[in-house]
Parts: structure tokens; sequence; C-alpha cells
């Protein structure tokens, strides 16, 4: 979906629903800080949506949902949403991006940033999330310190945390994804590799290990004092971004 066609949806889900904001929640959020990214990332048809003033008002939004006439007219649709269909991080709410002016009569779209969504997208874990969080990794979108960083404000329980640090331990190997690749034209395999592959439980036990060291790291320089500034103000960074301090009223 292109930028512009994002600024459709919303023109018309202003009209219909007498809302000036909406927060995009699903994979054309990523428009708010790449507003040119290529089709091939943001393939998706819908545009997943929630009326900030008035979160009544999303259900409205069926009227250009799914199987639509407007959905048939043009090909997308909106998806109308709420906060609980998608896992994100504490604090989420406060560094929402501001989808970029366009030909939306004044209606303004507030997007997820992309870490955030990426988090969403693992834990979700479908294999088109899995598709969308490899194309975010190998485009250089997201990093793999700030997912891990994000993960430990997200509230899932310790079997999903594992899986998700061993999904993002795959996203940022490409050696691992070029030897398979390699392994699939030399022989004309078409399924995955097991030759010398890394099994789950390795892959799980290196992305804990990997999480680990980068708390530790992370703890160790904000626990050591600078020169400047008080051993307090130094403990005190360990809050930032946790969400304490944040409004999450939207």
């Amino acid at each position: 979906m292109k930028k512009q066609q994002l600024d459709h949806v919303l023109r018309a889900a202003g009209r219909i629903t007498g809302e000036k904001q909406f927060v995009i929640i699903g994979s054309q959020s990523l428009h708010g800080t790449y507003p040119d990214l290529a089709d091939d990332i943001v393939r998706s048809a819908e545009v997943d949506l929630i009326a900030k003033r008035d979160p009544r008002r999303t259900e409205w939004l069926n009227v250009i949902g799914q199987d639509s006439p407007f959905h048939e007219q043009f090909g997308y649709y909106a998806d109308p949403v709420d906060e609980s269909t998608a896992i994100l991080p504490k604090g989420w709410k406060g560094r929402l991006v501001n989808l970029p002016p366009g030909n939306t009569e004044g209606v303004r779209g507030l997007c997820l940033e992309p870490h955030d969504l990426a988090i969403a997208k693992y834990v979700a874990g479908r294999e088109k999330d899995r598709i969308f969080t490899r194309e975010l990794a190998g485009r250089g979108i997201v990093t793999r310190e700030r997912l891990v960083a994000l993960l430990d404000q997200t509230a899932v329980n310790e079997e999903v945390r594992e899986r998700i640090l061993a999904d993002v331990a795959r996203d940022f190997d490409p050696r691992k994804t070029l030897d398979e690749s390699r392994e699939r034209r030399e022989t004309g395999r078409l399924g995955p590799s097991t030759s010398s592959s890394p099994t789950l439980e390795e892959v799980q036990a290196q992305g804990r290990k990997d999480w680990l060291k980068l708390r530790r790291q992370q703890t160790e320089k904000s626990l050591t004092p600078g020169p400047d500034r008080p051993h307090d103000q130094k403990r005190n960074d360990l809050l930032q971004d946790t969400g304490k301090g944040v409004d999450d009223e939207l």
C-alpha cells in the first residue's frame, strides 16, 4: 500500500466518523517513519485503525472494511481494531509517530514506532509476521539491541519471551540465512536446511545469553557515574523508556 492510499483510507475514515485522529496499529504504521518505503514490505491491503478521541466510533469503519464496496472498488480497506489487537511494549503511546502530511482533509494518523511494531509482530508469530520482521531486520529498520530492550518491557510469559529471542537471533544472523540459501541452490531442495543448523533449543539458549549480556552491559553502564553526572542520576537512567511517567491515555 502506498502512502497516498493510506491517506485515502484516513480521509474516508474521517468523513464517516467525524474523528480527526486515528492510531495506526499494523504494518502500514511504517509509513509514519518511512513514507516512501517500498511496497513489498507494506503489501497488506488493510489499515488497522483505532479512533483516538472516541474509540467506540472505530466500529463505524466497517462501512469501508473488508469486502465492502470501498474494498471492492479500490482494493484496500480499513480494519477497525482496538488496543487488545496487539501486545505492545509499555510506553508505546508515548513513542507514536505522526504520519507525514498528505491528502487526508486534516485527519491525522498516529503510527507505531517501528520497534514497537516489530515487537507486536514477534509476539503474534504468524508466518507472515516472521517474513515481516525478517525484512525489518534485513533493511536496517530495527536494531537487535533495541528490540531486546523493549521485549523486557512487554507483558509476555517466559515461553513466549524465549521464542521471540530465538526469532530475533535468527533475523539478525544473515550468515545462517545465506548458508541455508546456498545449500538449497546446491542441492536443489526447497525445504529448510537441517545440515549443521542449530536446533531450536540452541537458538533459544543463544538468544537468552545475548539478552542477559545486553542487560548486564546496560546496567553496568547506567550505574557507572561519569565525571559530570552523580551516581543517582545514572541510576535514574534505568527508568528511561520503561513507561514510568508516561501518560498512556490515548
